[in-house]
């Protein structure tokens, strides 16, 4: 590869923060990394998104610790990336709770993905070897499930194709807080490798209907408060749109990927360059949008030899 890509060179670790975003509600966020949120119910824990190690996820078990001693029972993976999957082990949860879809996914291109997102994320994989191999659910759902925690109730949901086909969500309504997953990002590229840009801003709106309080997203700090939450969504939707368009233009006139390249960058360039691992979505986020514009609906598997295809397409 000609190249490397942006996050392979980043190896400094993050410093991590436990925001509270509502009574026993908390996000364990790191820079621009994955993101994870913990539920603490009236006798154990759920956790959302598991880290890319058990290495990793033990980072969050220390501060859960900090704030109750209840065990974890519950372990919710909003989709099927690595980075988000593969530290579950650590947690012991008697429940893996995915959508049909996102297993799918796993059953399809996880095998894959983790050998792509290992190469790119070398920092994020340090302490690999501990993994036991892919993450499958336990329990999987359509559309919705709730789980009681006790008395607290956790709605699981389904609410439209963005970052994944098997995008889930986690609504807490006691404190009217949600767990978004990646379709929601704050201050952070968007990675659409995966993604369905067509549907992606009717799923944020989808979101914006519950009018939560707060929200943890899926990379960058937690978002606390209702206007926190409705200027991320605005950036979550701007960031997609951006992207597309251009893109959509540039098929339209019969284009090429590189030409749609360059029209991205004159597009979000100056607007979220300065976003974490923004030069890292870049190629793949260019990619999936010059796929949908010609139609292509489904998200072509990423793998070591489709990642040399496309950078030697991007390089002209």
């Amino acid at each position: 590869m000609a190249k490397a890509f942006a996050s392979a060179g980043d190896m400094e670790e993050k410093k991590t923060s436990f925001t509270k975003v509502g009574e026993g509600l908390y996000a364990f966020t790191a820079e621009g990394d994955p993101n994870t949120g913990v539920i603490i119910g009236d006798d154990s824990v759920m956790i959302v998104e598991a880290q890319a190690t058990p290495r990793l996820a033990r980072k969050v078990i220390e501060h859960v610790r900090e704030v109750t001693d209840k065990p974890i029972s519950h372990l919710v993976l909003t989709h099927y990336h690595a980075v988000r999957v593969l530290g579950a082990s650590a947690y012991g949860a008697r429940e893996i709770i995915m959508s049909d879809t996102a297993r799918a996914m796993v059953a399809e291109r996880g095998a894959e993905d983790w050998a792509s997102e290992f190469d790119r994320f070398p920092r994020l994989f340090q302490g690999h070897e501990e993994i036991p191999g892919l993450t499958w659910p336990t329990t999987t759902f359509s559309d919705s499930m709730t789980v009681y925690l006790g008395n607290r109730r956790v709605d699981i949901m389904h609410l439209g194709r963005a970052h994944t086909a098997g995008d889930a969500v986690v609504w807490v309504p006691d404190q009217e807080v949600m767990f978004t997953g990646d379709i929601v990002e704050y201050h952070s590229a968007c990675y659409c490798g995966d993604g369905h840009f067509g549907d992606w801003e009717e799923t944020l709106m989808n979101i914006a209907s519950f009018e939560p309080k707060s929200i943890a997203p899926g990379r960058g700090d937690a978002l606390v408060g209702e206007d926190m939450v409705e200027k991320a969504i605005a950036a979550t939707a701007d960031f997609v749109r951006s992207t597309y368009k251009p893109v959509e233009k540039v098929v339209a006139r019969g284009g090429s990927l590189k030409e749609a390249w360059d029209a991205v960058r004159a597009s979000c360039d100056e607007k979220f360059k300065d976003y974490a691992i923004y030069e890292h979505c870049l190629p793949f986020n260019v990619a999936r949008a010059y796929d949908e514009a010609r139609g292509i609906d489904t998200p072509r598997v990423w793998t070591a030899e489709r990642d040399k295809e496309m950078w030697e397409a991007l390089q002209g």
